[in-house]
């Protein structure tokens, strides 16, 4: 194994820690996050839009996981999580940041980069035409997503997607997802 997950995760965690989780991502622990998420961000008297727009793309990114995660590789750590997953939801000055970690094959790689890469590249007006197009040509692929995610987590945020590729061995590279939620770009 070339890198440690845990420590280069950590190493993003930069602001007060709302919420950290490893392991199987499930329709259980999904429930669990969103409800423990919206209870401390209650706590916290954060305004509803702010509030509302982190858990709409705390869905977006959990589903993501749930989803999308390939298989563990055969000499990880944690051979019992069937889909395993890192979250970590963080408040930053002016916003939220979430940030997932995940397995994902090598033969997925490309295509995943292309598919943010082609995001990133797009205004807030072609990123609302492309969800309306995926929205009105949905295909559900082999994991059951139809491709929205990524595409409604740019939208909701009005933020580039920060993203990293960590190669953890030959068949496997450990995908990290960086959101940051402001309070500014309302797109909802």
């Amino acid at each position: 194994m070339s890198f440690n997950i845990e420590n280069y995760f950590a190493d993003q965690m930069n602001g007060n820690v709302i919420l950290y989780y490893k392991g199987n991502i499930d329709s259980v622990i999904i429930n669990h996050v969103l409800d423990t998420v919206e209870d401390k961000m209650i706590e916290v008297n954060e305004q509803s839009k702010l509030r509302k727009k982190v858990y709409n793309v705390l869905v977006e990114s959990l589903q993501n996981l749930y989803h999308h995660v390939d298989r563990v590789p055969v000499d990880f750590e944690d051979q019992s999580s069937e889909k395993f997953g890192l979250l970590a939801v963080l408040k930053v000055a002016g916003g939220y940041k979430i940030i997932t970690g995940n397995f994902v094959h090598a033969d997925n790689i490309e295509r995943l980069e292309e598919k943010i890469k082609r995001i990133n590249r797009s205004s807030q007006e072609e990123i609302k035409e492309l969800y309306k197009f995926i929205l009105n040509h949905q295909r559900i692929s082999a994991k059951g997503g139809g491709g929205l995610g990524l595409v409604d987590i740019a939208r909701k945020t009005g933020n580039k997607l920060d993203y990293t590729f960590k190669v953890y061995n030959e068949k496997y590279s450990f995908f990290y997802l960086n959101i940051l939620v402001t309070e500014e770009n309302d797109t909802l």
